[in-house]
């Protein structure tokens, strides 16, 4: 089974400040002399590593052109700032960059983005895709009912949601975009090209919007998550392939994955700065922000990436967007009082490290105002390896799980989720980052339903509509007479579903 949230290891290797000396008569390659007044050093190394930083600042337009000299004198190239919400992009080779722009007036916080050089390289799989066969294509078609689109009857997951009852009504409105900040979106499969949203698509990926035409586009070497998600929740009703949950709905591709298949901090604010200033209404987020899997803001480095992500997020609300995102793929329990992270930091070697949940974070699933999605399987339990917790869970929407734990009604047969691939087929995965497009599509129709709602609104609604689970007891979702993970709260709210599966026909009810 393909658990498809970004689920790559990592390394504990984080740049290290350079000692500053001016007592030395000789100046030895690397080193640095004097410091300024603003706590830079007059000479700085420019011999480590390139990496990518994130520079958090506060003050006016003259405090950010301040801390812009000082980012120079560090030895940074800004690459670009993001002066609404006061995060700056930079490159350097200074391994005390970081260190030393701290020190600078203006400047909240700062970090390194990565503990790879630039660009990292993975041999990271997000998960192959399981393709459907002609042979299985030709049974969903010979399955399908009156009305239905020809892979529909193979679609568990929109029953599941009442999607099929909302359609009915309605299929969404060509006012709203949902953006899918992911791996970037094959705009030219037949099922995403009519909802299609161009002018809200671009490439991030270097942390600086490219708007090329088809620079949103996975590559053929690139994985077909994003695509994938697209069509879960916008794939159009058109008599072709499946349909999305909201049929009718744009969907706009922002690419945010490297080559390699890392999620970093400077292309994901792009990606939340971006999807604010081009009208869309809600955004998808099924990833985690790498190369940590948890960001700790005891640590520096890691603050600053919370920080500038938050930044973004929050600047995104405030312009009407709702941000949805995935929990997670490892049956934590984030609510706990300690997780061990085996995996970060994923862009160089990764080592155990226990860390307290509520102190470090996923982001951007765990910030402050985004939806965290958990994920269920074909008979509407927590899916197996779904991350879960008491006041972390927001709400539950179908994700998949193995068929040996939750089998599907016929004429489904898989209990995984069937979506788009690039290039024009369709294939199935699972995991939180399934569940996730799941609820951004709910939203898109309340938002169709309600086009002058704010964000807080839309977000009130989806979990004010939520049909209620209560917790399993046990749950004991491989049979083996033992608990696979403990729910904590009443039916209303709980741990495994937050405030419940979110309810498609509802969205749609004025």
């Amino acid at each position: 089974m393909a658990q498809l949230r970004s689920r790559r290891r990592r390394a504990l290797a984080l740049p290290v400040g350079l000692a500053l000396t001016a007592s030395l008569g000789f100046l030895p390659a690397g080193t640095a002399t004097a410091v300024q007044a603003d706590g830079v050093a007059a000479t700085v190394a420019t011999d480590g590593p390139k990496l990518s930083y994130v520079v958090n600042t506060h003050g006016g337009r003259s405090t950010v052109s301040s801390v812009k000299k000082a980012i120079n004198r560090a030895g940074g190239t800004v690459v670009t700032s993001y002066d609404q919400i006061g995060v700056i992009v930079v490159a350097s080779q200074n391994p005390g960059f970081a260190k030393s722009v701290r020190k600078v007036r203006g400047v909240d916080s700062a970090g390194a983005t990565r503990t790879a050089p630039l660009p990292a390289q993975s041999t990271t799989d997000m998960g192959a895709p399981q393709t459907l066969t002609a042979e299985q294509i030709a049974a969903a078609k010979a399955d399908k009912a009156v009305g239905q689109d020809p892979l529909e009857a193979l679609q568990w997951d929109l029953p599941a949601i009442k999607a099929d009852k909302a359609h009915q009504k309605t299929l969404g409105s060509r006012n709203v975009t949902v953006a899918v900040i992911d791996t970037g979106v094959d705009d030219t499969h037949p099922d995403i090209t009519p909802n299609f949203d161009r002018g809200a698509s671009v490439n991030c990926v270097s942390g600086k919007p490219d708007t090329t035409d088809g620079a949103w586009r996975p590559s053929a070497a690139e994985s077909p998550h994003g695509t994938h998600v697209a069509g879960e929740i916008a794939a159009a009703k058109n008599g072709i392939g499946i349909t999305g949950v909201a049929p009718g709905v744009k969907v706009a591709g922002i690419k945010v994955s490297t080559t390699a298949g890392f999620f970093y901090t400077e292309a994901v604010v792009c990606g939340f700065v971006w999807a604010a200033e081009h009208g869309v209404d809600v955004t998808n987020n099924s990833y985690y922000t790498d190369p940590w899997y948890f960001n700790c803001k005891s640590d520096p480095d890691q603050k600053a990436l919370v920080e500038a992500i938050t930044r973004a997020t929050r600047y995104a609300e405030s312009k009407g967007t709702v941000n949805v995102a995935a929990a997670g793929n490892e049956n934590y329990d984030l609510a706990s009082d300690s997780i061990i992270d085996p995996s970060s930091p994923n862009d160089t070697t990764p080592g155990d490290r226990e860390i307290d949940p509520s102190k470090c974070y996923d982001i951007p699933t765990q910030l402050p105002g985004v939806v965290t999605v958990a994920s269920t399987g074909a008979k509407g339990l927590k899916s197996s390896f779904s991350n879960y917790g008491l006041g972390i869970i927001d709400i539950a929407a179908p994700g998949g799980d193995s068929t040996v734990y939750q089998t599907p009604a016929p004429p489904a047969t898989s209990g995984l989720i069937l979506g788009p691939l690039p290039g024009g087929s369709w294939g199935y995965m699972a995991g939180t980052s399934m569940a996730s497009p799941h609820v951004a599509g709910v939203a898109a129709l309340l938002k169709s339903t309600h086009p002058h709602a704010s964000a807080g609104t839309i977000k009130a609604l989806l979990t004010a509509q939520a049909d209620d689970v209560a917790c399993p007891a046990p749950y004991d979702i491989d049979g083996d007479g033992e608990a696979d993970a403990v729910c904590e709260g009443g039916k209303r709210h709980n741990g495994f579903y937050g405030a419940g599966i979110a309810d498609a026909l509802d969205a749609v009810r004025r």
